[in-house]
């Protein structure tokens, strides 16, 4: 949320007049919007629309040794004296590969095929500033200066007859930058119940329809804009799209009721308000929620055990709420880390920022199973870090073209190739 000063705002010709409200982060973006907003978008085939894709950001670059052990590789042991997982705690995958034993609640998704492992994930020539790193992932910019995110891009192609007001959602206080468009508003919660109009703070307790007046003249003073100025039908739709959102989201959350008992996890509750708007069916097609800590550089092992029991006790419950409101089917998760650590632990029994890393991708459509080649330990680049094997556009692609009906090359700006751990479309 915002707080919005009365005051008039001029930029490229557009004149936004406010009311002193607190209002849904959707309005912050109203005016950015507006100079794109008379071009013409391209617009994705519907034959995906009861798709969707949730996005987990593991922030902080997450240590993908210690995730996905290479359990029988004496290169390993070597390399982590003491922060290696000993072979007998590791959830064995395969002969060579396997879990992070605080990954167990991943065991049963992994066992009936519904997880996957992409190994080895990065991209040319690495940058390992954490804020740079991240916008390479999330705007494909390689340089970290790109402008609009790959999920943004998305969702401005997309075409919503219903007018449902949670085609994307992000959950969290900011929008991430994956989900920055030029012409289209994503909604950001925090929590659901937060997610209105406001009354006037200093209105009596008792003056139980204050938001409602506040309301009320929001949509008044937009209705007053000139239709004939710029841009007047996006700010009206803007307003119209805000209000109808926190009314949808407040009849939602009377009547959701989780199937399972979430972790009491920031992470958790996150993931429990994307479970909400999904089975109520309001029309997600994106979500996108955060959980950090991942910058192990000191005392790494508890921390990365606590992190990786959040992460999978979190998607694990996420999943059996969706499968218990029979919508788990539709749904499927990617996660990503701005870049991995360095196969050496340092002298603070942690990892120094490194590069390439695997990411977890499950759901239902899912085939299980390992993608990608894991990194080779014993040919290591310049610098001492794991050389990437597999294209983190590549992984996009494929959730677009196969999962969300968009056409890759269109959203990405180029052709990345694809992975298995998807059916191709029919």
């Amino acid at each position: 949320m915002i707080q919005l000063s009365r005051r008039a705002m001029i930029k490229d010709g557009l004149l936004a007049v406010s009311a002193g409200m607190i209002l849904p982060s959707v309005f912050a973006r109203a005016v950015r919007a507006a100079h794109n907003a008379a071009q013409e978008g391209n617009t994705w085939a519907q034959a995906a629309q009861q798709r969707t894709l949730i996005v987990v950001q593991m922030a902080g670059g997450n240590d993908g040794l210690n995730t996905i052990v290479p359990y029988t590789d004496g290169a390993y042991y070597q390399a982590r004296p003491t922060l290696a997982v000993k072979p007998a705690d590791v959830i064995p995958l395969n002969d060579r590969l396997g879990m992070h034993p605080a990954l167990a609640a991943f065991k049963p998704l992994w066992q009936a095929g519904k997880l996957a492992v992409v190994e080895g994930v990065g991209y040319p020539n690495p940058n390992l500033s954490h804020f740079v790193a991240m916008d390479i992932w999330q705007t494909l910019d390689l340089n970290g200066q790109g402008a609009s995110g790959w999920l943004g891009k998305y969702v401005s192609g997309l075409v919503d007859q219903d007018g449902h007001p949670f085609q994307s959602l992000a959950v969290g206080s900011a929008l991430p930058t994956a989900l920055r468009a030029l012409n289209a508003d994503v909604p950001v919660v925090a929590d659901p119940k937060s997610y209105r109009l406001l009354p006037d703070p200093a209105a009596p307790k008792q003056q139980t329809s204050a938001a409602d007046a506040r309301v009320r003249t929001l949509l008044k003073l937009y209705n007053t804009y000139p239709r004939s100025a710029p841009y007047a039908a996006l700010l009206d739709a803007t307003a119209q799209t805000a209000v109808q959102g926190s009314q949808t989201l407040e009849s939602a959350a009377t009547q959701y009721t989780p199937a399972v008992q979430y972790p009491t996890t920031n992470f958790a509750r996150g993931l429990q308000v994307l479970a909400e708007v999904i089975a109520q069916g309001l029309g997600l097609r994106v979500g996108y929620v955060t959980i950090g800590g991942f910058d192990t550089h000191a005392g790494q092992a508890k921390t990365h055990e606590t992190l990786m029991t959040d992460l999978s006790e979190g998607l694990a419950a996420f999943y059996a709420d969706l499968q218990a409101h029979n919508a788990a089917d539709n749904v499927v998760v990617m996660t990503w880390s701005e870049f991995g650590r360095r196969v050496h632990e340092n002298g603070n029994a942690g990892t120094d920022h490194g590069t390439a890393a695997p990411l977890f991708v499950l759901g239902s459509a899912v085939r299980g199973g390992i993608f990608g080649e894991p990194p080779d330990l014993n040919k290591l680049d310049n610098a001492g870090n794991l050389n990437f094997t597999v294209d983190f556009r590549s992984v996009y692609a494929t959730v677009l073209d196969r999962w969300l009906g968009a056409p890759a090359g269109a959203v990405l700006g180029g052709s990345y190739g694809d992975q298995a751990f998807l059916p191709p479309p029919a």
